[in-house]
Order: C-alpha cells, then sequence, then structure tokens
C-alpha cells in the first residue's frame, strides 16, 4: 500500500490479494477496514464455539433417535397408521423448548439438574429421585440394547440374548476411545447418527408416505381405536426421556465457552429390512453410549461419588442390561418385543420425576437470577407438562380400573391386587402434587454487580467483566465425565 495526498487527505492504494484492481480509501475508510476485519473475526470466533459443540449435541440427539423411538413409531404407525403423528409433532416441540431449558439450567448455576435435585431436596425426596432416575437410565436402555441385539440378529442371526452381551461389551469398547480423546468418540457418534441418517432417507424413499394423510396425522389431533392412549404414551416416553435432561444440563459443564422386526420384513422386502438392521446398529449402539453417559451423571450428582471412570462405566452397563438379558433368554424375541414398548411406557411415567423439578429451578429467581425463564416459556412449558402428567394419569386410573372390571383372575386374586396397585397410584399422584407445589428454598444464583468497582480497580473493563459473568463455569470434576476440554 502506498500513501498520497489528494486535496488535502491522504489516502492509500491497495491491491487486493489475487485481483489486478487496486482499492483507493481515506483514513475516514481506515475505521470501516478495521471494523470488517473484526466483524470477519467474530463471525470466525462463532463459527469455531458453534463446531465445538456439534460433539456434544449429536450426544443429546441421540435420544430422539435411539431405538426406543423406532420401535414405538413402527408400533404406532402399524395399529394407527399416520393418526399418531401429531403426537410427535408435539412431542418434538416439547423436547425443543425443555432441553434448551436444561442447558441454560447448567450454564446459568455451574450446577446440573441432579447436583441441584441434591441440593434442594430432603434426604428421603433426594433417594427417591435417585431411584426413580436410575430405573429411568435402565428403561432408557433397554430399547438401545434389545434393538441392537435385533439388528445384530438380523444381519448375522446371532441369537438375541447373546446379542444383548455383546452390545455391553461393545459399548464398553467403544467408551475407552476415551483415552484416545474425548473427539475421536463424539466422531465416532456423529457418524452413527449420518448413518442412520441415510437409512432413514432410503427407508423414506422406498416406501414414499402419502402426503395428504401424513399432513392430517400431523395436524388433526386423534386418539380412535384400541390403545390409541397407551401407544401416544410410549410415543411420548420414547422421545422426551428424562435421563436426557440430566444428561443436557450436565453436558454444558463440560466446555470451556460463553454464555417390530417381523412386520418390517413383511412390509419392507429383505433388501429394506437389512437397511433398517443397519440404522438399528448404528441407533443402538450410539444411543448405549449416552445412556451410560447420563447413569454416570446421575450416580455423580445425586450420590456425589467418587470412583474411576472404568468403574463406572462397568457399574452403568450392568444395571442397565441385566433386565434385557433377563427377558430375552425367558421371552425370546417376543417377549424383548414387548419389553421395549414397555421400557418407553415406563420412561413417560417417570417423566414428572425429572421434567417437574426442571421447570421450577429454570423458573426460579432464588435459581436462576435474572436468567430464569419468561413468563410465554414458563406458560408453554407448564401446559405441555401438565398435558403429559394429565395423560399418564388418565391413563394408569382408567387401565387399571378397566383391568380390574373385566380381570379373568380369581375375585380374590383380583382384590388382592387392587390393594397393592391403589397405594402406589395414590403415591405417585401425591408425589407429583408434592414436586409441583413444593417452594424452593435453596439459593444457587449469586448476584456479582456489588463487584464491579473492584473488578475496574483491577483493570477489567465493563465489557470484560460481563463477559466474566456471563461465562459458563466450567467444570473440571465434570471433564473426567467424560468430555474434558
Amino acid at each position: 500500500m502506498e500513501p498520497n495526498n489528494v486535496d488535502g487527505r491522504e489516502i492509500g492504494r491497495e491491491t487486493a490479494p489475487g485481483k489486478g484492481s487496486n482499492r483507493v480509501f481515506s483514513i475516514e475508510d481506515g475505521g470501516t477496514v478495521a471494523r470488517n476485519s473484526a466483524t470477519e473475526d467474530e463471525k470466525t470466533a462463532a463459527w469455531k464455539k458453534f463446531l465445538k459443540h456439534l460433539g456434544p449435541g449429536f450426544l443429546v440427539s441421540l435420544a430422539y433417535l435411539d431405538p426406543g423411538n423406532l420401535e414405538t413409531d413402527l408400533q404406532a404407525g402399524a395399529n394407527h397408521k399416520y393418526e399418531l403423528l401429531w403426537v410427535i409433532l408435539i412431542g418434538l416441540a416439547f423436547a425443543l423448548i425443555i432441553q434448551s431449558l436444561a442447558a441454560n439450567l447448567g450454564v446459568t448455576t455451574g450446577k446440573h439438574l441432579a447436583e441441584l435435585c441434591k441440593a434442594e431436596y430432603p434426604m428421603f425426596v433426594k433417594y427417591c429421585l435417585w431411584l426413580l432416575a436410575e430405573a429411568a437410565v435402565i428403561a432408557a436402555d433397554i430399547p438401545e440394547v434389545i434393538g441392537t441385539a435385533f439388528a445384530l440378529n438380523i444381519l448375522f442371526k446371532i441369537p438375541v440374548w447373546a446379542g444383548v452381551l455383546m452390545t455391553g461389551c461393545s459399548t464398553l469398547l467403544l467408551l475407552g476411545l476415551q483415552r484416545f480423546g474425548v473427539r475421536k468418540l463424539e466422531l465416532l457418534v456423529s457418524v452413527l447418527v449420518f448413518i442412520l441418517a441415510g437409512c432413514y432417507f432410503g427407508e423414506m424413499s422406498y416406501v414414499k408416505p402419502p402426503a395428504s394423510e401424513v399432513m392430517k396425522g400431523l395436524f388433526v389431533p386423534r386418539l380412535k381405536g384400541n390403545g390409541a392412549t397407551a401407544d401416544a404414551i410410549a410415543l411420548l416416553g420414547a422421545l422426551i426421556m428424562p435421563h436426557n435432561l440430566f444428561l443436557h444440563s450436565a453436558l454444558v459443564l463440560s466446555r470451556k465457552t460463553p454464555a417390530s422386526v417381523k412386520g418390517i420384513n413383511n412390509v419392507l422386502g429383505k433388501s429394506s429390512s437389512i437397511v433398517y438392521a443397519i440404522a438399528l446398529l448404528a441407533s443402538g449402539q450410539s444411543s448405549a453410549i449416552t445412556g451410560t453417559y447420563a447413569g454416570q451423571y446421575i450416580m455423580q450428582g445425586f450420590l456425589d461419588l467418587k470412583m474411576k471412570r472404568w468403574l463406572r462405566n462397568l457399574m452403568t452397563r450392568s444395571i442397565a442390561i441385566t433386565p434385557s438379558l433377563i427377558v430375552s433368554i425367558i421371552g425370546g424375541s417376543s417377549g424383548a418385543g414387548r419389553l421395549i414398548i414397555i421400557a418407553s411406557m415406563i420412561l413417560s411415567f417417570e417423566l414428572p420425576f425429572s421434567l417437574i423439578p426442571l421447570l421450577k429451578f429454570s423458573s426460579s429467581r432464588t435459581k436462576m437470577g435474572p436468567h430464569k425463564n419468561s413468563i410465554y416459556i414458563i406458560i408453554a412449558s407448564w401446559i405441555l407438562g401438565s398435558g403429559i402428567i394429565g395423560i399418564n394419569i388418565y391413563y394408569l386410573s382408567t387401565g387399571f380400573v378397566g383391568w380390574i372390571i373385566h380381570s379373568s383372575l380369581p375375585k380374590a386374586a383380583t382384590v388382592f391386587i387392587g390393594m397393592l396397585v391403589f397405594p402406589l397410584m395414590a403415591a405417585y399422584i401425591v408425589s407429583v402434587i408434592y414436586l409441583v407445589f413444593r417452594k424452593d428454598k435453596t439459593i444457587t444464583f449469586i448476584d456479582t454487580s456489588n463487584t464491579t468497582e473492584i473488578q475496574l480497580e483491577k483493570g477489567m473493563t465493563h465489557s470484560n467483566r460481563d463477559r466474566e459473568n456471563e461465562a459458563v463455569p466450567y467444570r473440571e470434576d465434570l471433564a473426567d465425565i467424560p468430555l474434558p476440554e
């Protein structure tokens, strides 16, 4: 660049790289050039921050791509065709809201959901919530383990029970990739997700569902036919998993950042069943990894257990695959397939015990300060949450009463079962009411506005101070479980 003088103003001539033309600019333009350069740097930094979160983002997304979703979706489609698509649409919208609330909770408080539950609730309630959270991890892991076993059976004719054991061992081996850097494991999970997506679009191009029926199913709510309510509950349970709320609220703390198989083979044909099996294999194996992560965070958050990573992985895997192994040995493929639907329904029934604390904590000024949910988010989330809880209670009460009325068991046996189940139903309802109306007592938000003068004396500007206050409090203890910087 060569300086010149034109009309008393100093100018410069700059040759653009790779081009033959020159650009003349005045000193006044210097600010614009600097601003443009700064803007480009900010865009580059923003992309780096975005890419930095892709790994955890893929891990969280697997809760919506796991074999539980595949199996319950196929079962609901076989029973009701496209009539329950509206349940999936509402469930996805609600899932987006609560996952963002979980992330915001972790970012603002510096603690994940399990740790906040431990700090907030009395000992008895804390341990009850821990047991329910562990049960949710097991229920979520059942479809993942059995789904992978089904895929191995389709592809290689391996017995389902043997596939369950292989799935548990392979998950532990894949988790061992953490020794070579967590990015390697995140890359593997991302590849598996893309394999699943490719298989899905391949199947969709083969099936070619009618657009008119799909649109009607998405936007016209219906619950017709036998088992429609049960299938809707299973869909919601498979889609909005309780353990994923614990997982997402913890993953954001690990980064230094600012603020039915037979039916498939009748329907899709041999080649398509292989594609489905590949998708199921990718889905089940990757989802099993995230299930193990969630179990680790829950155990660490509620109990504050300090143990080696391999021991945590082994404990979580062993607890999770035991029910799947027992059922696959006793009931075979048909029993394992029914267990997937049952597990999805259990997840829906357990959802209030993680959802209600999340909604209350993220809407509490004592927990979030000025970052608490807006009134619109509070209203929308509680309406959707109340709808899901209401459907669960309605199905529990009407379904069990209907079973008692039409039961073929001896009258004495029916009365005995009723004496056992009705108190459990009452306890379920009372527990939900307790969580909803109990006032928060623990304060986790600390107002740092009074530290302005001290920080200014240290030479910290207002913008720097704001960035410090808004930064995610990086957790060294969570870096080992399992996403270090």
